[in-house]
């Protein structure tokens, strides 16, 4: 089956019903919380020019939100989960807030403007908070009143001016971290990039797919979200995100934070575990299997299910045979022949790389029955070798029915059951010619005495009342029986070929396979299981390993002359004589035969057990109509219909923030109808280490010094600078995805 591939890229395949998101930059409050006064003054003007200025009582009020601590349930989600254990170094740690003006409830500090957000998300690993040096996300408890003596341990306190603190507030209990200087100044973000990390979301009603559908959202339809900077550890360990309040550490954010280190009011926190990552993800690995070298496609030849051959630049006649077998999928394999010589025979299963020839029905009989491996054995005799594909089918099929008892039995008692039927037909006229209208599987099958006896029963001969036929029948019987009179015409007995000459006739096939009843059901079931594979191993279905080497995808078609060899191999167990094999007929028609397969055999497999595959033929979905793993990397699936188009996508994992496997985001448009549209990869070439910051802790360069993210991703799109929305909307970390599509 020949197919292009395309390079990795997020999925973006539309599912049946949309669900609309919308970003926003941040939610701005009127009157910031805080402690204010109202002043009240009045001019009075004298009328010879001396004015009187009457003061009032000044009116002191408070803004009250939340400011060491908040309620833990006013946390809506937060990825990666709690405790979670999985590769999440390429993914960015982000808190879900049902206040959605909590963040900007409050300034930072003096000067800085409401868009920027007193708080933050940042990530520690195992080893550099001094008081959690397992990163599991134990605190210091204390009041704040502790915290601001600087009872709770080393660490400069947050500078809060006294007056801004409510009397109340002193005895308030708040968590809180010690962090040293040195791993404070890696990982804070500057006062610009806070806005950034840190936007409102919008999960609309399905289906509303424009932001002109809808008004503005109200505050019960909004979350806070909140982004971490920085991504986890590579090399793996446990990881600890802290929503830390940096109110009265601001200066710090621009200038470098003390000798003594910082403690920070950790507002609320939780751990996970990064599994190590080896470099290599589910892009990588699907991009593998369509690339030679991440950007050029395998050629669709590498993508057929053969063993790989050079051939020489003038084949001779002989080798352009050869060339051609295995081009088809054939192996040559080791024969010895009846006669004890030992050659070289073709051979293949029931998965081809190129559509298969159809075959002629055999001698044996119109139906196109096989009845022999030897009816099935092709005999090259230019070449003198075999092609023993369809004689392996048959052998195999005949095989598999042989080891299975419960199939073996359940064909001889439904070719028992037919069989009767079909000689009762031969054998009562007045029945046969019933066969097409009101025959009944119930007449085939019980006693014809009984049948008579109930009608004498039942005929009901309104003129005599009821039960007439019975009443002469048994006043006329004796007189008859003294008389010595007795039935003299003696029914012929019926032949095997007048039962054959019975199943031609209109009707008759159904009525036999309801007379042969749950076994006939038992047979069709079987063989339809083996014309979808069920029962090949998998070096039936790939003789040769280097025909689907590791980490590799291979499409087939699947040749119906071998399965239907099979079929005849495993319905020729117990035929006694012609009718039995007639019967064969009833069974052999069954279910259809898949058109194609994909085989992938890759670690995908295993490490993402969840993976989407979707097949097309034009824009249409197909189904497989079998999905099944051999061993715990190879994955077969069979469709009933040729595919135009094969997609693996990477699992859905809700919508978090990160980088993709091959070192790429997705550009989405900002503006118009189509927003959120992708665009295509960013950066190209692929690689977002240069927007990390000097050090080696993976944290984002978004508006700093050297290369910016930011400068980069407003230029990409066009404009001077992208709000914090459209940044949300570049670093969603979609899965990935890879197509295969046939020409």
């Amino acid at each position: 089956m020949t197919t292009t591939s395309e390079p990795a890229r997020p999925r973006t395949s539309a599912p049946a019903t949309e669900h609309r998101t919308r970003f926003f930059d941040h939610r701005i409050p009127s009157v910031p919380a805080g402690r204010y006064v109202i002043s009240n003054r009045q001019t009075l003007k004298d009328v010879d020019g001396a004015d009187r200025t009457v003061d009032a009582t000044p009116q002191p009020f408070d803004v009250i939100q939340p400011r060491f601590s908040f309620d833990p349930t006013g946390i809506n989600a937060q990825f990666p989960v709690p405790d979670a254990v999985g590769t999440y170094s390429q993914t960015l740690a982000h808190i879900n807030l049902d206040a959605p003006g909590l963040p900007w409830n409050r300034l930072l500090g003096p000067g800085q403007p409401g868009a920027v957000p007193w708080m933050a998300l940042l990530l520690f690993r195992e080893g550099e908070l001094p008081e959690d040096e397992d990163a599991v996300g134990l605190v210091k408890a204390g009041t704040v009143r502790d915290l601001l003596n600087g009872a709770h341990g080393p660490g400069t306190p947050p500078a809060l001016p006294p007056e801004s603190l409510r009397p109340d507030e002193y005895d308030e209990q708040c968590a809180t971290i010690f962090v040293r200087q040195e791993v404070f100044d890696a990982v804070k973000p500057l006062p610009a990039e806070m806005g950034y990390l840190a936007h409102l979301r919008e999960g609309g009603r399905p289906d509303a797919t424009r932001a002109g559908d809808d008004p503005a959202p109200g505050e019960d339809e909004l979350n806070a979200v909140l982004v971490t900077n920085r991504f986890p550890a590579a090399t793996g360990g446990r990881h600890v995100a802290h929503l830390v309040s940096l109110e009265g550490h601001d200066q710090y954010l621009t200038a470098p934070a003390p000798t003594e280190g910082l403690r920070l009011v950790s507002l609320t926190s939780w751990s996970f575990t990064t599994e190590p990552d080896s470099g290599i993800g589910f892009g990588d690995l699907a991009q593998h299997l369509a690339t030679t070298d991440g950007t050029t496609a395998r050629p669709a030849d590498d993508l057929r299910l053969r063993v790989p051959v050079q051939a020489p630049a003038s084949p001779t006649a002989p080798q352009a045979e050869g060339l051609n077998r295995m081009r088809s999928g054939a192996v040559a394999l080791a024969q010895r022949l009846e006669s004890g010589e030992r050659t070289l025979a073709f051979y293949r299963g029931p998965l081809t790389a190129q559509p298969a020839q159809r075959l002629p029905a055999p001698a044996a009989g119109p139906e196109g029955r096989l009845d022999s491996a030897g009816e099935t054995l092709v005999y090259l005799q230019q070449y003198g070798v075999f092609d023993t594909a369809y004689a392996a089918a048959f052998t195999t099929g005949r095989t598999l029915a042989l080891a299975d008892a419960e199939f073996r039995t359940a064909l001889l008692e439904f070719r028992s059951a037919a069989r009767a039927a079909a000689r009762r037909l031969a054998s009562h006229p007045d029945l046969a010619s019933r066969a097409a209208t009101a025959l009944t599987a119930r007449q085939l099958t019980e006693p014809l005495a009984y049948e008579a006896f109930d009608r004498l029963l039942t005929d009901d001969d309104s003129s005599r009342g009821g039960s007439a036929r019975l009443t002469q029948a048994l006043g006329q019987s004796g007189p008859q029986v003294r008389a010595g009179r007795r039935r003299t015409r003696v029914r012929a007995r019926r032949s095997v070929g007048d039962a054959r000459a019975v199943l031609g006739r209109p009707g008759v096939a159904d009525l036999l396979t309801q007379a042969a009843g749950a076994e006939f059901e038992k047979v069709t079931g079987w063989l339809n299981a083996l014309r979808r594979l069920e029962m090949l191993g998998l070096s039936h279905l790939v003789p040769d390993g280097r025909a689907l080497p590791a980490e590799s995808i291979r499409f087939a078609y699947l040749d119906p002359g071998w399965v239907r060899a099979a079929v005849d191999g495993a319905l020729s167990v117990g035929v006694g004589h012609a009718l039995d094999a007639d019967l064969n007929a009833l069974a052999a028609g069954g279910g259809p035969v898949p058109k194609c397969a994909v085989f992938v055999n890759s670690s995908l497999v295993p490490n993402w057990p969840n993976t989407i595959v979707t097949a097309y033929t034009g824009t249409d979905v197909v189904e497989p109509v079998r999905d099944v793993v051999y061993g715990t990397e190879t994955r077969l699936l069979l469709y009933p219909t040729v595919i135009d188009r094969f997609e693996l996508a990477e699992p859905p994992r809700g919508l978090c923030f990160g980088i993709g496997d091959v070192g790429t985001i997705e550009l989405r448009e900002i503006t118009g109808d189509r927003i959120g549209h992708p665009m295509g990869e960013f950066p190209q070439p692929a690689g977002f280490a240069r927007f990390l910051r000097p050090g080696e802790q993976d944290v984002l360069n978004i508006d700093g010094t050297g290369d910016p993210l930011l400068a980069a991703l407003s230029q990409a799109h066009g404009v001077s600078r992208i709000s914090s929305a459209q940044f949300a909307l570049q670093m969603i970390n979609a899965p990935q995805a890879q197509t295969f599509s046939r020409p």
